[in-house]
């Protein structure tokens, strides 16, 4: 429902945060200033600073400074409701109802708490239920938060209850993953050179998904699951990669390195938590961060690339060879590709049939891995506290993209299966995922993809907690925050 009004923070007594509403965060002096990050639960979250301050000046007046929302979405035990030109929050504690009203028509207002005595409410669901986990997907946009894995449950164990057939590797389905990805690369070129300039978008959002298909072939080479040869990987991949300029050994060094400890802090080498001593490290990289893991997230995957595959003082001695002939790969199709596009069709003809293809390609990279392991429920944690087949199944999302997106990109997407076990080849993933729903289901994070989904990770999901897994920039770093305001507001919340 429509409204304008005022919310203030709390904080769940199960730590877990539903990133729904706004609020306006306390300050010492008595005002009130935002708008930032709702994080509200229900009947049983008592807003205890909220509270307390107020408890304070019952009977007298502060000054607020005003917070106007476009709409206001309801919470158990939390109501927005407009009351004439008036809006309210209504906070549950220990049978007490204490309603803060402000007039909704100038921006610096008077407010006034009332205890007012109510009946108490029915009870919240608890933090392990599935009401709970049902309220928190829907929130969070997914279809499914699955239950915590039990701890005496292994890698090996989810591994073994899978059926050996989507371990084969079948040459005549390997070579039908390179057709469509060929197939469909010549025809977003061949698009891109006859549409009008008004389509060429749609041209280059086709052509950037298809080469996104020639990574993952080069991917299924990096995990010796698209070939019985492994020379002929190794050759497929590198060649795989040449196109997007990406190079294919020290890619896969540290991709393995991700696989072996995903969602683990300090280990993992793809999508991590912004630590909150590198944002107070610098203002211009606390800048940089706050625009890289807010507007341009969906691109990020460049400065990864960038940052982590052309350095050698991040291999080790004997990984260096292999990741010199591959650079070599990458810049001789620089040095030749590159000149003979541009010599064809001119630097124009370069941004056009390469350039905007490879910002598409890493569109979906970035957008891709980001899914797979982020959420505000799924923890990065120490080394000392982290646990395989936790992380592997708890900490991986399948998410569900259009059918088309799917075949170009040869069902990456199928992501659990693919962690449980990297040998299984990209084409048996709807068979080794279809195994895992009936065996293992009920501990499955599932998703459909959706702007409530990506604006809950491009706006909640920044810094590292312990306790709530991540806070938002807008909490700790609000002066520089603009960014990721400007995504709240813009970003749809449909799921």
């Amino acid at each position: 429902m429509a409204c304008s009004t005022l919310f203030f923070t709390g904080v769940h007594p199960q730590r877990t945060w539903i990133p729904k509403l706004h609020f306006a965060p306390i300050r010492a002096s008595g005002e009130f200033h935002g708008p930032e990050r709702a994080l509200i639960w229900n009947a049983d979250l008592i807003l205890d600073t909220v509270i307390d301050y107020l408890d304070g000046w019952q009977s007298g007046e502060r000054k607020v400074s005003y917070v106007k929302l476009g709409s206001c979405v309801p919470v158990a035990g939390i109501s927005c409701k407009p009351l004439q030109k008036s809006c309210q929050i209504s906070v549950l504690r220990k049978g007490t109802k204490l309603r803060l009203c402000a007039n909704a028509n100038s921006n610096s207002h008077t407010a006034k708490a009332v205890a007012v005595p109510i009946v108490p409410s029915a009870p919240s669901p608890a933090a392990d239920s599935a009401e709970y986990r049902k309220q928190l997907a829907e929130s969070y946009g997914f279809q499914q938060i699955g239950e915590p894995l039990p701890g005496d449950v292994t890698l090996r164990d989810i591994i073994a209850s899978l059926p050996k057939k989507v371990f084969e590797i079948n040459d005549a389905k390997a070579l039908g993953t390179i057709l469509v990805s060929v197939t469909s690369y010549a025809l977003g070129i061949f698009m891109i050179a006859k549409s009008p300039w008004y389509l060429l978008p749609l041209a280059w959002a086709w052509t950037g998904t298809a080469v996104t298909g020639f990574f993952v072939i080069g991917h299924d080479c990096a995990h010796k699951s698209f070939s019985r040869n492994k020379l002929v990987e190794d050759i497929v991949g590198t060649i795989a990669f040449m196109p997007l300029i990406y190079p294919y050994e020290p890619w896969r060094f540290k991709h393995d390195q991700h696989h072996a400890k995903t969602n683990m802090l300090y280990g993992d080498t793809a999508w991590h938590p912004v630590m909150k001593e590198d944002m107070e490290s610098s203002d211009s990289l606390r800048k940089a961060l706050t625009y890289g893991y807010g507007p341009v997230r969906t691109w990020m995957s460049i400065a990864h690339w960038w940052l982590w595959h052309f350095d050698l003082k991040k291999f080790r001695k004997q990984e260096v060879k292999r990741v010199l002939i591959s650079l070599a790969a990458v810049f001789a199709f620089i040095g030749v590709g590159w000149p003979l596009i541009i010599l064809k069709m001119g630097f124009v003809g370069w941004i056009k049939f390469w350039l905007m293809p490879w910002l598409g390609y890493h569109f979906w990279m970035s957008t891709f891995t980001i899914v797979h392991h982020t959420a505000p429920h799924i923890p990065f944690k120490d080394s000392n506290d982290w646990n395989a087949a936790q992380a592997q199944l708890n900490g991986t999302v399948h998410c569900d993209y259009p059918r088309w997106i799917e075949l170009l990109c040869h069902d990456i997407n199928w992501h659990i299966p693919h962690h449980i076990s990297p040998k299984i080849p990209s084409y048996n993933l709807r068979a080794a995922q279809q195994s895992l729903d009936e065996n293992w289901g009920k501990y499955l994070n599932k998703a459909k993809w959706n702007w409530r989904l990506m604006k809950t990770i491009m706006t909640t999901c920044h810094i590292y907690d312990e306790q709530e897994n991540y806070i938002s920039f807008e909490q700790v770093f609000p002066e520089d925050s603009q960014p990721i305001g400007f995504l709240r507001r813009v970003m749809p919340d449909h799921a």
